[in-house]
């Protein structure tokens, strides 16, 4: 059965989330006070409707924001919290030059000490709508950053607002200040005038930040019903609702940030969670985030023992032996046997399932349902794309230019009828090559015994010239006679292989129209007329077959007679001969010669025949592989074409960065594997000349190895010695030769200049091994479907690549790709803005020690206990220092 803690739902263990959030909602008086239509007749119906519409809404948190008031919101708030809402305290402020700001606080801040901070803004406690505060803009929002408090600058294009309310050089200096952190539309950015347009997405030269502005979606709620209007609200992640949470996502709006109408996109493929039981991690487990999940800890902490798990687990084997060797030796040493490892993954299409794969060390995985049932399936079944990378694996993986060619087909659009073409054509070769030796050898065998034939009736024309056999010639003939009468069974013996069959197929298997079979499918009625059709067609197969039996069993009995009379005939005629070799004297003993001698050429004659159906069988055959091979080949050129359209269309996504080529593979090891081991002895100048040959073909190679030693020589310039062990190469060889799949390649270019700068495009032997690593991990980050687990990158990357070019594509990517990886890098996780961050301590060595994940190190860097797991582990350069000072004020 499956794990109870992989059962259960994810919670804040899994890190950062999106929450919806409402933060302009208005209380009870301020709709009294501002004249507003009211609904209801009391602040407690009102607060009850507005906290069913948060509900049904999907609201989780609001901010309620009474123009410099907070005693009105306390019964809205006492309600929404009883239900499990959410709410920021605080208020609407109007600054004495005219901008309307709303002043959030943290959710548990007294109503008493926002009191004293609206008293603090120079507002009487005799306050109306209309009521100003004696701080401009910018002193506001400095001064409520003293309060601990976070501004929006509230309608920012509408009346009040700060880009409408102020101009020239105060609006520049309010928009710039970096006190604020966000501002407030009711709709979408596309909406608002161009020039607003420009400014709000940070493109206007004279208004630009190097941190923007937050947009959210928010306006004055003053109905419940309000609330499922798209521009009341907005998505905001956070690993718990807290004003941290909104600092930290108004700092990072890209990552964190979603606007209504902003499409909420997910991999088709995700991790759940995943624990252990036994070994190293004995007891750990992990809730996983859909996005970017990053794993902390120092040396020996663990963290090559999570992913590793996770090849381990989902039987992913690691592409070269460096890779192999390391990942056996975490799994025999760290993981160790009788540890259990149960993984929960997610599939999204064409409908959500779950399933739970667990495997114990050494065990096979074993894939159960969500039910805990047992299936037949493996891994690859379930969660067929993941793409996981140990430590240094991707260094190695820049040096397999096939094997990036395979990567590749992570981004093919789904092709079925050619997998399974390929799948078909493969086992329809390897048929063809049996049935073709099989009748080749039977060929040979039958020739074999025909070259006696032509000795043996030279020697049967000599007692014919002796006049022997025309004496002895009715006894001769009995020998013919004898030869066709015992045909006879064999030509029937197909009838009763036929008959045989048949009873085996019959009475006709129903069971997929039975009643349970039919019984959710709309057209059942119909379908169910099927029964009585295939009822008769078996009762009518099943008399045909009775009566083939029985006409098989009155030929028999007929054969038998005929046998019979043909056995007295055969006695008279016996007879007679002996008669007449007593009458030989001497020639009696030739005259028995010339009886074995035609029994002999009786019993090869018919072979003349079997081996013309057998030349016939054999021209069928190969001209069968011909087709067979022509198709290979053209199949062949359409996936490399598909491979080469995937990566044009990944270099216009990369354009900036990488270039992609393909083309066929220049690796001809498959070839020289077969032929080391069906031709063995030195084969050196074979391999260097199927090497070097720039346009090598399989077919060709084939056609020179049949026509010849000289042939070999006169195209490839192979040594006389190799190509008459080539030339003389069994036809199994060959024919394996022909079905060999060479595969493509991928060749990278690498743009190495800053984005600042001019390309400056280097060829992949040109670059360095980080540089390589940097081009193949940016083909990784490109949207798919599966997962990316990798192990430290950064030691496969140079630095620059990382903050440059790696972390922002791996923000964009993760809004749809789950990302699992390990670092020491802070770039990744503060700069990549990790939904979860799980940090791993470990005690003792790792194969006898224990390592474990503790509640404060699980979370993102809204969470201070994170952020000082950040800064006591990570080290990075000098912008994810600035930002951890910019965001966290290290």
């Amino acid at each position: 059965m499956t794990d109870p803690a992989l059962a259960v739902p994810r919670e804040r263990r899994s890190g950062a989330h999106f929450y919806k959030c409402a933060l302009q909602v208005n209380p009870f008086e301020y709709l009294r006070k501002n004249s507003k239509p009211i609904r209801f007749n009391t602040a407690a119906d009102y607060n009850t409707a507005m906290v069913e519409a948060c509900r049904n809404n999907g609201i989780d948190a609001i901010a309620i924001t009474d123009h410099y008031e907070i005693h009105t919101s306390v019964s809205l708030m006492d309600a929404c919290r009883s239900r499990g809402i959410s709410v920021f305290p605080g208020f609407e402020a109007k600054t004495k030059d005219g901008v309307h700001l709303l002043c959030l606080f943290d959710l548990d801040v007294t109503v008493e000490e926002i009191e004293r901070r609206i008293g603090g803004c120079g507002i009487p406690s005799t306050r109306d709508a209309s009521s100003t505060g004696h701080h401009d803009v910018l002193e506001f929002l400095e001064v409520s950053r003293g309060w601990g408090a976070i501004c929006i600058a509230a309608h920012v294009t509408g009346g009040g607002g700060l880009l409408r309310q102020l101009s020239k050089e105060p609006r520049v200096n309010a928009w710039k200040s970096p006190d604020l952190l966000a501002c407030s539309l009711s709709g979408s950015i596309d909406e608002v005038d161009e020039g607003d347009r420009l400014i709000l997405r940070n493109k206007c030269t004279e208004y630009f930040r190097t941190q923007p502005v937050a947009i959210i979606n928010a306006k004055d709620v003053d109905d419940p019903e309000e609330l499922s209007e798209p521009g009341t609200s907005c998505f905001l992640k956070m690993v718990d609702v807290s004003l941290e949470g909104l600092r930290q996502a108004f700092l990072d709006p890209e990552s964190r940030v979603r606007l209504h109408g902003e499409e909420d996109t997910r991999a088709n493929f995700e991790f759940v969670s995943m624990k252990w039981t036994g070994g190293f991690l004995d007891d750990t487990e992990i809730f996983f985030n859909p996005n970017l999940n990053v794993l902390l800890g120092g040396r020996g902490a663990g963290k090559s023992t999570v992913i590793e798990s996770l090849r381990y687990v989902l039987r992913r084997e690691p592409r070269d032996d460096s890779s192999r060797s390391a990942h056996r030796g975490i799994v025999r040493n760290v993981l160790r046997e009788g540890t259990k490892v149960s993984l929960r993954i997610r599939s999204e299409k064409p409908s959500v399932r779950e399933y739970t794969i667990e495997r114990t060390v050494p065990n096979p995985p074993v894939v159960l349902t969500d039910t805990g049932d047992r299936t037949d399936l493996g891994p690859e079944d379930v969660f067929p794309e993941v793409v996981v990378c140990g430590q240094r694996e991707i260094s190695e993986l820049t040096a397999d230019a096939t094997g990036l060619a395979r990567l590749l087909e992570v981004f093919l659009d789904p092709d079925p009828s050619l997998d399974d073409r390929q799948a078909d054509l493969l086992r329809e070769l390897a048929k063809n090559r049996r049935a073709l030796l099989e009748t080749r050898r039977e060929l040979d065998a039958t020739r074999n015994r025909l070259a006696t034939l032509p000795g043996l009736e030279e020697q049967l024309e000599r007692f014919r010239d002796a006049g022997l056999e025309g004496r002895l010639r009715e006894r001769t003939l009995v020998v013919r006679e004898e030869s066709l009468l015992n045909s006879v069974p064999e030509r029937l013996e197909s009838l009763r292989a036929l008959v045989s069959n048949l009873a085996v197929e019959l009475p006709i298997d129903r069971a997929f129209l039975s009643e349970r079979a039919l019984e959710d499918l709309p057209g059942r009625a119909i379908l169910d007329d099927l029964n009585p059709i295939l009822t008769s067609l078996s009762s009518d197969l099943e008399a045909s077959a009775a009566e083939m039996e029985k006409s098989l069993s009155k030929a028999d009995r007929r054969i038998d007679e005929v046998r019979a009379r043909w056995a007295a005939r055969k006695t008279e005629v016996e007879t007679t001969y002996q008669e007449i070799l007593r009458g030989l004297g001497e020639g009696a003993v030739q005259g028995g010669e010339l009886i074995r001698l035609r029994e002999q050429i009786e019993r090869l004659r018919p072979l003349r025949q079997q081996e013309e159906l057998t030349l016939q069988a054999e021209s069928e055959h190969a001209d069968r592989r011909q087709t067979l091979l022509q198709e290979w080949q053209d199949l062949q050129s359409a996936r490399l074409r598909r491979l080469q359209r995937a990566a044009k269309k990944l270099s216009h996504q990369l354009r900036d960065r990488v270039a992609i080529g393909v083309s066929p593979a220049t690796d001809r090891s498959p070839v020289m594997r077969i032929l080391r081991e069906q031709v063995g002895g030195r084969l050196d100048s074979v391999e260097q000349a199927i090497r070097r040959a720039e346009d090598f073909s399989l077919r060709e190679f084939v056609i020179r190895c049949r026509e010849g030693a000289a042939a070999l020589q006169k195209h490839y310039g192979i040594t006389p010695s190799q190509a008459l062990s080539i030339a003389g190469a069994p036809d199994e060889a060959l024919m394996l030769v022909e079905e060999v799949d060479l595969g493509a390649q991928t060749a990278l270019r690498l743009n190495t200049a800053p984005t600042t700068e001019p390309p400056q495009w280097k060829e992949v032997d040109q670059l360095s091994k980080g540089q390589k690593a940097t081009a193949v991990l940016l083909l990784m980050l490109i949207k798919a479907d599966g997962p990316l687990v990798v192990d430290q990158p950064e030691d496969d990357l140079d630095n620059r690549f990382i903050s440059a070019d790696i972390v922002p594509r791996l923000r964009a990517a993760k809004r749809e790709r789950q990302f699992v990886l390990s670092t020491h890098n802070a770039n990744l996780p503060v700069l990549g803005d990790a939904e979860l961050i799980l940090g791993l301590t470990a005690a003792g060595e790792a194969g006898l020690g224990s390592a474990q994940i503790r509640e404060e190190h699980r979370g993102s860097i809204d969470q201070e206990s994170v952020k000082e797991l950040i800064e006591e582990l990570l080290e990075g350069g000098r912008a994810a220092f600035e930002t951890r000072q910019r965001k966290y004020g290290f």
